[in-house]
């Protein structure tokens, strides 16, 4: 390509003319002055082209966006015109509705911009951050349809007095495997949000072919998380434990209120919470009062004098026992379990529904025949005997001594 060669002088300004085929520093700035107007014109031309194109683009996405979301209010009043506010369907939409419409606005949303011209200034970014609110708000909306499928189960599985075992046992496999789900769509999301970065796939790309090593190194970093997982799915197929269940672990009475994908909640009587691992319940073993019936024996102690008659305290037991609501009426035994140098110990054995109405119950008993004791044979209370032997004391000592 022939290099093009053009030569300036300033000397016109003082000989009143140029020579032939030289440019004056006149002209120069009257065509530097020129462009700079023409640039400038392109400008405000492009300006004022993008301008209307982006106006034009935004009174279409606000008219599918209000389509949308009149799609979505409709839909709404519709479901809750047909079915009843405790209706299945209606819970299940009504947990996932906002999600659903967040979604139908930005679908609208995200099918306008795909439509207009690809020379739209800035609208590469816009796409991309309409895409992602997109993925995001899909997979908020998976979320909500899986939660509300694992409410509508559970739901459909009440815990009636004679399905209690299978009610618990649905609620239990239900959250376990809704929460597990929930997982691995927003691990779904996240990677789908992430691949849409040209980085980020590259990245990815590069990653899967050293992914054997990786893996490893993974899976030694993640072995705790991925042992509860594990711990969690055995727990949700075996049920040693459901919702609700009455247990006694680590030395705390309490029961089961929530089951995670990887930890289990449990309700300490007095309202503490106990956060336990699942993989603890693998590898411990712990007491489950309710696992078939939450039916309860127990017993209230007390130590007596020999002398006392132990008819008298089995008759006055049988009647406190007739008269609470407590007692289930099955297991009624009174009996004289220990025989010590000073008492004995008789055992009041009694039976109630569960764990709670038997301690109410242990209770009542032992505050009733103390009670009865108290009353009616209050020397028969446990007291201590000495014999002395030895030389007597003659009175007035003993007087002395006493003052």
């Amino acid at each position: 390509m022939p290099r093009l060669s053009i030569t300036l002088t300033l000397s016109c300004k003082t000989s009143g003319h140029a020579p032939a085929g030289l440019l004056c520093r006149d002209d120069l700035l009257d065509y530097q002055e020129t462009g700079n107007h023409w640039v400038g014109k392109m400008m405000e031309q492009l300006i004022r082209d993008g301008l209307v194109q982006w106006a034009t683009a935004a009174i279409q996405a606000s008219v599918a966006m209000l389509v949308a979301f009149g799609f979505y209010k409709g839909l709404v009043l519709l479901i809750a015109r047909l079915f009843k506010p405790e209706s299945a369907t209606r819970i299940f939409f009504n947990a996932s509705a906002r999600a659903l419409g967040t979604t139908l606005v930005l679908i609208a949303l995200y099918s306008v911009l795909n439509s207009v011209p690809e020379d739209l200034p800035l609208l590469a970014p816009v796409q991309h951050i309409t895409k992602l609110l997109l993925i995001m708000s899909l997979s908020w909306t998976a979320v909500s349809f899986t939660s509300a499928i694992g409410d509508v189960i559970v739901m459909l599985n009440p815990a009636f007095e004679n399905e209690w075992k299978h009610a618990r046992k649905v609620e239990t496999q239900t959250r376990f495997f809704v929460r597990g789900l929930n997982i691995v769509i927003v691990l779904v999301g996240v990677g789908a949000a992430l691949m849409t970065f040209e980085n980020v796939s590259t990245v990815g790309s590069s990653l899967l072919a050293s992914a054997g090593i990786g893996g490893i190194i993974l899976g030694f970093a993640a072995r705790p998380v991925l042992s509860n997982l594990l711990a969690g799915m055995q727990i949700a197929i075996t049920q040693p434990f459901r919702i609700d269940d009455a247990m006694y672990v680590q030395g705390e009475w309490c029961w089961v209120e929530e089951v995670t994908a990887t930890y289990v909640v449990l309700r300490v009587w007095d309202l503490r919470r106990l956060i336990v691992p699942l993989q603890w319940f693998i590898e411990n073993p712990f007491q489950n009062w309710s696992r078939n019936t939450s039916d309860q024996t127990g017993s209230a102690l007390i130590w007596v004098d020999y002398g006392i008659p132990v008819a008298a305290l089995r008759h006055e037991f049988s009647r406190l026992l007739q008269a609470t609501p407590d007692w289930d009426g099955v297991t009624q035994s009174v009996q004289v379990v220990e025989a010590g140098e000073k008492a004995m110990q008789i055992r009041f054995l009694l039976s109630a529904r569960n764990s709670s109405t038997l301690w109410n119950l242990r209770c009542y008993v032992r505050e009733g025949m103390i009670d009865f004791i108290q009353q009616h044979y209050p020397d028969y209370l446990p007291k201590h005997r000495a014999e002395l032997t030895g030389t007597t004391v003659p009175a007035k000592e003993l007087q002395d001594s006493k003052t």
